[in-house]
């Protein structure tokens, strides 16, 4: 049934370091700065200038030419000049009637020759012709917008491309690597920080050997490795041990994303992958970490291909040359670590490029064990912890789910002004981080939670009377994430497979929900539809992978699941996909009608635990058991423990939790299907 879990996705992430050599874009070199400044300064001048000129333009008064003629006439004119566009005229400094001594006409060419030979007869001492200052004056105002306009692109771009050679120009940064160089100091993370996957790490190991001594194993005629390939699902420390690697390793470690190398330029992509191996053989021995390498490796020639000239296959194409195309003494190893081996291009993961491949499974009850005791070292914890059984209730936990189970088990403990972290809160921290939030304020019908209640109380009895499901450990009404309720399972051991006994007893268990809510309610509600799913799912493995159907035999009739076509074709035809239907419907029946006589044989038990459910809202293995036995429940509910609260009494301690006690019992437990 974990096969079938969501698993959580949670990274480390590389944090952002001073950026050495020739990789990232680095500082702007100070001459770009005072080139930069000096067109900023002549931008500001030729701005103030046009301002200042359209102003001295705009001082003088405008008069009609019949008002010109008059001022002359009585003698308060100085000085006339005519210009191309217009007539400036000086008054007297005893001139009446105006109250700027500067005037101006707009005339026509018709007008302006009247009006010369006019003032030519009244007095020619006060005319004057000035023709260039107005016709370079109205050239400079039409074309200097312009020449500002080009000596912008002329910095921004020419410029760009000019310094594209060297590395410095503007566009010639998009052909450079992005890539950070990780040192010791920069992670303070070593191989110690890493737990749960020691194999990884011993492989690991070898690789930081063969960088610091190299002669060691070429005495024997071996060669370095081309490449370390790290493959795992999300959160199982790929990222984590590439970090450790950077932080035992005394050489320079380039890290980049395989998104980095994609832009929307054609060709930018490959230009960094040159630039980066370029810097990494410069910088020999070092090593280049490629994380999510599956965003430019996959497989090449596939259904979602344009058909065109890919950006993504170029840049693919550029780092299998470089790969292939090391000296044996270039001592530049590549780490890549995906979740998605199975897309990657077959000329990637062959040897002489990827030699080794490494991969990261999920923690086994001992790793999840050593990983909880490396990240509780930095929190507080409490005696009455016992990380072995929180580690034996997490199976299929990543290690990035483990690590964030202590960290909101500290938050909920400091949240409630706790000294230290106790076992309930590493509980409830497990339980949120896999099914979210308990709403236990939410104020739910009463119809609804007798459902809710008999529907938990069906998956619980037929999980504790059935041998080979997994050991009931609480069962609880209070609604958690989009759930109303769950029943929880503290199994024994780790699952790496699945048995058909097994398989069986957990569909009747998944029936068992639907079957009790709706004989005491008489209708049936959508609270199954998770259990429905599982139910299907588990058939169609069944019988599509795992070969436990008599009627379709020892055959795999599943699709291929590294086809990246368009259209899915089905590799069985139309009669073996009905005969799929009828052996999923007979497999569901039988699960469906086996639970139906199990609830009918165990009804009064049902009752019995949907009664305390609604009482005390949260049963542990303890209490079903009496349950199952016959024997009353003996402890305060959670409306007495409520009263003896607010009645300032000391409230008896529960065996299990309530609503509002946060006193949940039982650490180390795992959800069961239901």
């Amino acid at each position: 049934m974990d096969d079938f879990r969501d698993e959580r996705n949670q990274r480390d992430e590389f944090g952002e370091g001073p950026r050495k050599g020739g990789g990232g874009q680095g500082p702007t070199p100070p001459r770009m700065n005072r080139g930069m400044f000096g067109w900023l300064m002549l931008i500001a001048v030729a701005v103030v200038l046009f301002v200042f000129l359209s102003r001295a333009q705009n001082t003088a008064d405008e008069k009609k030419p019949g008002e010109l003629i008059n001022l002359v006439e009585s003698g308060q004119v100085k000085e006339i000049v005519f210009k191309a566009d217009r007539i400036d005229a000086t008054l007297n400094d005893s001139a009446e009637g105006v109250q700027n001594k500067r005037i101006y006409v707009e005339v026509s060419s018709e007008g302006k020759e009247f009006l010369y030979k006019k003032l030519m007869e009244l007095n020619p001492q006060l005319v004057s012709e000035d023709p260039n200052s107005g016709l370079f004056l109205q050239l400079m105002i039409s074309i200097l917008p312009w020449l500002l306009f080009f000596a912008l692109i002329w910095f921004f771009l020419f410029r760009g491309l000019r310094g594209g050679a060297g590395g410095g120009g503007m566009l010639g940064n998009f052909g450079r690597s992005k890539h950070k160089i990780i040192s010791k100091e920069m992670t303070h993370v070593t191989l110690n920080d890493v737990a749960g996957i020691q194999e990884a790490k011993e492989e690991v190991q070898e690789i930081i050997e063969f960088l610091k001594n190299p002669k060691r194993f070429q005495r024997l005629g071996g060669r370095i490795p081309r490449g370390v390939l790290l493959i795992g699902s999300p959160g199982c420390g790929k990222t984590l041990l590439a970090k450790a690697v950077a932080g035992e390793a005394e050489v320079p470690f380039f890290s980049i994303s395989g998104s980095d190398f994609v832009e929307m330029f054609v060709g930018v992509g490959a230009s960094r992958v040159r630039d980066l191996f370029k810097q990494a053989k410069d910088n020999s021995p070092c090593i280049i970490f490629l994380d999510e390498i599956d965003a430019v490796g996959r497989r090449r020639g596939s259904g979602f291909s344009s058909g065109g000239h890919d950006e993504r296959e170029q840049t693919l194409n550029a780092i299998l040359v470089e790969m292939d195309g090391f000296e044996t003494n270039d001592q530049v190893i590549v780490v890549a670590a995906t979740n998605r081996a199975d897309v990657l291009d077959p000329a990637l993961t062959r040897p002489g490029r990827f030699d080794r491949q490494i991969t990261v499974n999920l923690p086994d009850v001992k790793g999840r064990l050593e990983i909880l005791k490396v990240h509780a070292k930095r929190v507080k914890m409490g005696p009455d912890v016992d990380m072995e059984r929180l580690a034996r209730g997490t199976p299929m936990f990543s290690g990035a789910d483990l690590a964030a189970i202590i960290n909101e088990a500290a938050i909920i403990a400091t949240l409630l002004n706790k000294d230290f972290v106790e076992q309930n809160d590493l509980e409830e921290a497990r339980d949120k981080v896999r099914f979210g939030r308990a709403y236990k304020s939410r104020k739910i019908e009463e119809d609804e939670r007798v459902g809710t209640a008999y529907h938990e109380a069906g998956h619980a009895i037929i999980q504790t009377i059935l041998p080979h499901a997994d050991p009931l450990h609480k069962v609880t009404i209070i609604p958690r994430g989009q759930a109303m309720g769950a029943t929880f399972s503290l199994p024994e051991k780790d699952r790496y497979g699945y048995g058909q006994l097994y398989i069986r007893d957990t569909m009747r268990v998944l029936c068992g929900g639907r079957i009790a809510e709706n004989r005491k309610t008489s209708d049936i509600t959508s609270g199954a539809a998770m259990d429905i799913r599982m139910a299907t799912q588990y058939a169609r493995h069944m019988i599509l992978e795992w070969g436990m159907s008599d009627r379709l035999g020892f055959v795999n009739y599943n699709h291929d699941d590294q086809s990246e076509s368009v259209v899915t074709q089905r590799p069985y035809s139309d009669e073996t996909a009905h005969l799929i239907d009828e052996e999923v419907k007979r497999m569901i029946d039988e699960a469906y009608d086996d639970a139906e006589k199990i609830i009918e044989g165990n009804w009064d038990k049902v009752v019995a635990l949907a009664e305390g459910l609604l009482k005390y809202e949260t049963l542990d293995a303890e209490d079903v058991d009496q349950i199952m036995k016959g024997q009353p429940l003996d402890k305060p509910s959670v409306t007495e423990m409520l009263d003896a609260e607010d009645d300032d009494k000391p409230a008896p301690r529960a065996t299990g939790s309530g609503r509002d006690t946060g006193t949940e019992p039982g650490p180390g437990a795992y959800p069961s299907p239901a």
